[in-house]
């Protein structure tokens, strides 16, 4: 590792900070400062998992303490990689900017999970990038030895030219063995008390080897680590991520906050750097907060039916209104014009990819035509498990029609199962 790259990894990080999952994680006053600041400290009031402790009661930690350890992950694997020969094209601000893009990388994301993923807002990468060119944060990221405009542009990928010691450092942060993927699944089950989310984050970096243009490659014996984190990616989302309770809440918060911006009560502005209390607080502001005050109560939606998603019969009802209006449509047919449409909600999981891009450098070719046995089929498999289609229906509906399951399930088949 040459001096420079040495310097900018391994002196002055003199702060530390006590992690419960991976001890002590150390910091350079410039980096302490950006924990410090005000967008930082808002993260600390959104729970990484959101809705999820009504499942997993345990699942309380936040996107602050995930954060510091995507850093501490970004660290470790820069200086393995550094070692490996990575030194040869990195510069020492470039590294500081990468350290700084991994700390702030959730800066823009919105409260309660991913209840606002589907709304139309901007991308939270969008909003990090701008709150990273902020003012205060500009000088901070600059204090802490990065250029903000660069580690703006690791994050939000609509910036920059893609190109060089950039690319490179997009690939480590978000790839097939990034440092936030390894952080919230390692993190993730150890709060929710799962056993199947924990990575063996040393095996895995020792099989890792610098490219300028790929990120990371590995080489053959890394592949059982690769299979580990998709086989634990699939068993999160199953038994956490997508539980159908988890998909109730962050669907019933969805549907009331799309209600608001479609009537003009809320703008999606307003949207933008809320916490988790905040976002609840707005729900004052909707003509009918009862969706949003039934989550907050604990009176969640039941499912009455649950559909495996086929992307060929069910491209509509990826877009909202299309959903909305299919919510209707059930509704009427099963009751008529005298119950309020926010009683029953078409849920549908939005995409989600198991990267697998990983470049097998002693086998000669990617990961999905290497020796191991998660080949492409494989991997489709475990996304069409997992996508499934849930109506959830208020327990109002279910007690003033006590035969709507039956109705339902046979009127889905009409309005749900579409061409």
């Amino acid at each position: 590792m040459n001096s420079q790259i040495r310097s900018a990894l391994l002196e002055g990080y003199s702060e530390p900070i006590r992690d419960a999952l991976w001890g002590h994680i150390y910091l350079t006053p410039g980096f302490s400062a950006l924990v410090e600041s005000s967008p930082f400290m808002r993260l600390h009031r959104i729970m990484q998992l959101g809705p999820t402790y009504r499942v997993y009661p345990g699942a309380t930690h936040t996107r602050a303490s995930h954060s510091i350890g995507v850093y501490h992950l970004a660290r470790r694997l820069l200086i393995h990689l550094a070692e490996e020969g990575a030194d040869k094209w990195l510069s020492k601000e470039g590294v500081k900017s990468f350290l700084c893009a991994a700390l702030l990388h959730d800066l823009g994301h919105f409260p309660y999970t991913h209840s606002l993923k589907d709304l139309p807002l901007l991308q939270h990468e969008v909003l990090t990038g701008n709150l990273i060119l902020s003012d205060s944060l500009k000088i901070l990221v600059g204090n802490a030895g990065g250029d903000p405009y660069f580690a703006a542009a690791i994050v939000d990928q609509q910036r920059g030219d893609g190109s060089g010691e950039l690319l490179f450092f997009r690939k480590l942060l978000s790839g097939s063995l990034d440092p936030d993927k390894l952080d919230y699944l390692c993190r993730d089950a150890r709060y929710c008390g799962v056993p199947y989310g924990v990575q063996d984050v040393d095996f895995i970096f020792s099989r890792l080897h610098p490219h300028p243009d790929r990120g990371v490659d590995i080489d053959s014996r890394g592949i059982s680590g690769v299979e580990s984190l998709l086989f634990s990616k699939y068993l999160m989302y199953k038994a956490v991520y997508w539980h159908r309770s988890v998909r109730a809440a962050t669907a019933m918060v969805k549907k009331a906050l799309l209600g608001g911006l479609k009537s003009g009560l809320i703008s999606a502005e307003e949207l933008y750097n809320l916490d988790d209390q905040s976002l609840f607080s707005l729900s004052n502001r909707l003509s009918d907060p009862f969706l949003v005050d039934s989550v907050r109560n604990g009176s969640l939606f039941s499912v009455v039916a649950e559909i495996p998603f086929d992307e060929k019969k069910h491209a509509k009802l990826l877009d909202l209104t299309e959903r909305s209006r299919l919510e209707l449509d059930i509704t009427a047919e099963l009751a008529g014009n005298s119950v309020r449409e926010n009683n029953l909600i078409i849920d549908v999981p939005e995409p989600i990819s198991f990267e697998s891009g990983l470049f097998v450098y002693d086998e000669n070719c990617y990961f999905s035509a290497s020796s191991s046995t998660f080949k492409k089929g494989l991997i489709e498999e475990f996304v069409k498990s997992l996508r499934i289609i849930r109506i959830f229906i208020s327990p109002f509906f279910e007690k003033e029609y006590p035969c709507c399951r039956e109705r339902i399930l046979q009127i889905s088949k009409k309005w749900v199962n579409i061409e």
